[in-house]
């Protein structure tokens, strides 16, 4: 993956948590690594297939000017999910440096770096009680009005058979490519934020729910947590996940069976 960088882009604003900092505009200093694929946009000679570095100084400047923050931290974030707002940036490296912050020691600065990278997760949703496809379509809005959250793609709903003997309704189920920064165990909170405004109540296991959003795949990566495991366990045992992914995802490779999902038998 290849690069498009700034170095020392200078805004003035207002952040800090001291009351004098809120008012009197101080500089702060952006250095912006972000990953792209400009092979096509070097092959054809056109802006449209890399990232506008002009554009990226406009953004930054936008974000940070256009709220007051206390920490940079925050400012960085800001920045930084604006700046990924590009179709065209797979990532970034932000660092904010604040040479003019009230320490009361000589310094040349001080500041915070931060990396996201987009990946690629593959989610999968249900419902069996109320309104179930209301439950399915407020849930996919909820998660494209999230931060860092692009749904890409849904497969077609689908009614199944409950499973693990508890729940008593039939499901509508689907499943959704969606695009996210968001560290694994983040996005997992978000999903039962989600879950919670749907009105999801966690009082039986396997049981009927407004609600449910498993993570299936996030890009290739294990995750073996006590609150996740990725690739879902019994995903490839569950004829309710398995064919909403054929349906939008046949080619993608299993990063534990090493087959791609058109090739796994369930």
């Amino acid at each position: 993956m290849s690069c498009v960088f700034i170095r020392g882009l200078e805004v003035t604003a207002c952040h800090g948590v001291h009351d004098s900092e809120k008012v009197i505009p101080q500089k702060f200093v952006f250095d912006a690594d972000i990953e792209t694929d400009f092979y096509g946009a070097a092959k054809g000679d056109s802006l449209s297939g890399t990232v506008n570095y002009s554009a990226v100084c406009d953004v930054i400047a936008r974000t940070a000017t256009e709220k007051s923050y206390d920490l940079i931290e925050t400012l960085a974030y800001a920045c930084a999910a604006a700046v990924l707002e590009d179709r065209n940036a797979r990532g970034l490296k932000l660092t904010v440096y604040k040479p003019q912050a009230p320490v009361k020691h000589k310094f040349a600065t001080v500041g915070v770096t931060l990396e996201l990278k987009k990946e690629r997760v593959i989610l999968s949703m249900g419902s069996s009680i109320g309104d179930k496809k209301g439950y399915l379509d407020s849930g996919l809005k909820l998660l494209e009005g999230t931060p860092g959250i692009r749904v890409v793609k849904v497969s077609s709903y689908i009614e199944t058979e409950p499973y693990g003997g508890v729940a008593e309704n039939k499901f509508i189920n689907c499943a959704a490519e969606i695009e996210t920064w968001l560290p694994p165990e983040k996005l997992l909170e978000e999903i039962h934020r989600i879950e919670a405004e749907c009105g999801r109540e966690r009082t039986v296991h396997w049981g009927d729910r407004t609600l449910d959003v498993d993570i299936v795949f996030y890009g290739k990566r294990v995750i073996c947590e006590d609150d996740l495991q990725v690739p879902h366990p019994e995903y490839s045992a569950r004829d309710f996940v398995m064919k909403p992914l054929n349906e939008i995802i046949p080619d993608f490779i299993c990063p534990v069976f090493k087959k791609k999902i058109r090739d796994i038998r369930f």
